[in-house]
């Protein structure tokens, strides 16, 4: 009997399953580095004259800024950076 042709979904998971923690985790490190850097394009798209630092530090509350704590945080070291 021929087997159904498996769907994207399942081609993707196997591949993941096959994965070693190593590769693993650098595939997520990967994903979050692409994730800032897609970010950064649309601040900068929005405010073309942030430092480095400064767009780091939007980039982070773009990320975390829902978390209270983080967000006070975040905020006190964009004000720095902005003075």
């Amino acid at each position: 009997m021929a087997s159904s042709p498996q769907s994207v979904e399942e081609i993707y998971r196997s591949r993941l399953d096959a994965l070693t923690p190593a590769e693993r985790v650098a595939r997520s490190a990967a994903m979050f580095q692409w994730t800032k850097q897609q970010i950064a394009r649309q601040i900068l798209k929005q405010d073309d004259q942030l430092s480095e630092e400064q767009l780091k530090w939007r980039v982070a509350m773009r990320l975390y800024g829902d978390e209270p704590v983080m967000r006070k945080i975040i905020q006190a070291q964009i004000d720095h950076v902005s003075c």
